[in-house]
């Protein structure tokens, strides 16, 4: 670090800065800002895309059943097929195979992670991504072919939710809101944490007599167009967006495109980075030697994770912003310098990198009071990194007007002609909700699929304190049930590379079980010595979640998250769980032809 550092960026007038516009959008009910879609809202949640169809009740037996078919189940279920698992059912509440990608088609979806390490298995699929960015609707038809390729559809339930999981004497019984009774040897949970849209809980908002929906449940028969625009229905709407995160971006630049005019309400904006997306080179991805995939996979995950790489193999945004996300992802730490000093060069670094996103506001949006409203006065991973080459260009648009809603605690009502923002009411023919999902809502954690074990005791009873597993995968008392989570284990931006490792692993310990007659379960002291690995490893990040604006990743300011994942990061729990299949397998086995049960897996 040099005196010019300290000399260019004043970082105490900087931190209070941002505590001044945390305290502008910080709001006393916190997380009761927001509701769920159910209830007399349950239709923002009902399903566009596909019609529900009757069909006959299941009252078999499955040896695998997968709840979620997203690419955790996907990945987990393509894997049990290869390891000779022939019995395995997919279940989700959707009408299709995707999960995230299912749900979500709105104008102008991409993932924000480069295609070629989060589309999984395209080498065993022989496929070529279109752009290096791969759009929405392309990784949803990736699922489908992944489904295809190994058979899924076979034996799948959709629209199906499980509701309710019973260990009985030696199988799963597992009922459904389709009146299925069935039971299954073994369940995996990968149902998600990002799935059930929210809505703000605005007053009046059933008095509107204009169109709404959720984005994860866009209305093209009102909108017209595809994913890739083309609007034709809004040409004569006057309509609003609430919201302005990772699927504002996206949306708002169509929207201003095809709309008669657009109101955008925002309270906190977003960090909006080069995109710079662009047409995979077939040359290029045709010269790709075997096994390419998988090494660009796991150098992107090492480059993140802080681990040394001779070089970096994506080379984009994610990547040159690695050690900043150390504050919310997981990762190793640089011991080298003494850990205040640590902090004081990567606040600066982090310093340096808004400031270069606040002047790119400034040289794109000509009105002043806009681009002021529009630049993000936070530390970097307080919100979740942007990337648009259009949403900010929207803004210099005659048609398109921001409202910044801080100072006014967000929206404050709705009328039958349009939305209140303190006094002043916004007359719009369509309010459109891209206000993300209720956080760790679905499945087992919410309680929303209880499960029933071995004592009579629910898994939640079980985690009253806090989830206790064995390497965030499974819990004494809950034979034979797998989780596919961020929760006891590592986590990354690039989270299908972690679910692809932890399908892997799943499926390698169930094949293990299978040959030896045997169930799946830790024993008491394996959770308990896991669960002080994870504490005693764990970086503290709560005040920096503490100091942000409000938002998802800190409870919308009410609370912060320390030591839910395994801090050393990604790559380093993944080759723990290498040394223990190698070494320590049996360690979750009861029954059949294995050895005695002792330690801890660690």
């Amino acid at each position: 670090m040099t005196h010019d550092d300290h000399a260019t960026i004043d970082l105490e007038a900087l931190r209070a800065k941002y505590a001044q516009e945390r305290a502008r959008r910080l709001r006393p009910d916190g997380l009761r800002q927001y509701r769920g879609a159910r209830g007399e809202f349950g239709y923002y949640a009902k399903d566009p895309y596909t019609e529900q169809r009757a069909r006959p009740t299941q009252h078999d037996h499955v040896e695998v059943l997968v709840v979620g078919a997203g690419f955790g189940g996907l990945l987990l279920a393509a894997r049990l097929r290869e390891s000779g698992v022939e019995s395995v059912r997919l279940i989700d509440e959707a009408g299709d195979v995707g999960g995230t990608w299912y749900w979500n088609r709105y104008p102008g979806i991409h993932c924000d992670i480069e295609s070629y390490v989060y589309m999984p298995l395209l080498e065993e699929l022989e496929v070529m991504p279109s752009k290096r960015y791969a759009p929405g609707e392309e990784i949803r038809q990736h699922a489908v072919r992944i489904a295809e390729r190994y058979d899924l559809y076979r034996d799948a339930l959709f629209h199906t939710r499980a509701t309710s999981l019973d260990w009985d004497d030696d199988r799963w019984v597992v009922q459904t809101d389709r009146g299925d009774r069935f039971t299954a040897q073994h369940v995996a949970v990968s149902s998600g944490t990002l799935t059930q849209p929210k809505l703000p809980a605005i007053d009046g908002i059933a008095d509107f007599r204009g169109h709404t929906f959720h984005t994860s449940r866009w209305d093209y028969a009102y909108t017209g167009g595809t994913a890739d625009g083309g609007l034709v229905g809004l040409a004569d709407k006057r309509v609003g967006v609430v919201g302005t995160g990772a699927t504002g971006l996206q949306i708002i630049p169509h929207l201003a495109r095809d709309a008669q005019h657009l109101t955008v309400f925002q309270r906190t904006p977003s960090t909006v980075d080069v995109r710079d997306n662009r047409d995979t080179d077939p040359e290029w991805f045709a010269s790709l030697p075997p096994g390419w995939q998988r090494e660009r996979m796991d150098n992107f995950l090492s480059v993140l994770a802080g681990e040394p790489v001779d070089r970096d193999l994506v080379d984009d945004s994610w990547t040159k912003t690695a050690r900043l996300q150390r504050q919310i992802v997981s990762g190793a730490v640089d011991d080298s310098i003494d850990p205040a000093e640590r902090e004081l060069r990567d606040e600066l670094a982090d310093a340096r990198v808004m400031e270069r996103l606040r002047r790119r506001v400034q040289d794109v949006v000509p009105d002043p009071a806009t681009a002021a409203a529009l630049q993000p006065w936070y530390r970097y991973m307080c919100k979740r990194p942007g990337f648009s080459d259009e949403y900010l260009q929207a803004f210099a648009r005659d048609d398109v007007r921001l409202v910044d809603t801080a100072d006014t605690g967000g929206i404050t009502g709705m009328t039958e002609r349009g939305v209140l923002v303190g006094d002043r009411e916004y007359e719009v023919d369509c309010l459109i909700f891209a206000t993300g999902f209720e956080v760790g809502i679905s499945g087992v954690m919410s309680g929303s699929l209880p499960v029933t074990g071995r004592s009579g005791a629910t898994l939640l009873e079980h985690w009253a304190r806090g989830p206790r597993t064995l390497h965030g995968f499974w819990s004494h008392g809950f034979p034979n049930l797998h989780h596919l989570a961020a929760m006891q284990n590592a986590n990354s931006v690039n989270f299908v590379h972690v679910l692809q490792e932890q399908a892997e692993h799943i499926a390698e310990v169930i094949a293990h079980a299978r040959r030896r007659g045997a169930v799946v379960e830790p024993t008491s002291e394996a959770e308990d010595a896991w669960g002080r690995t994870v504490r005693e490893t764990a970086i503290d990040n709560r005040s920096f979640q503490r100091a942000c604006t409000p938002g998802y990743y800190n409870g919308e300011g009410t609370r912060e998250i320390a030591g839910i994942t395994y801090s050393p990061g990604p790559v380093a729990f993944h080759r723990l769980l290498a040394e223990w299949r190698e070494r320590q397998m049996d360690e979750v086995l009861v029954g059949g032809a294995i050895p005695s049960l002792s330690g801890a897996g660690r």
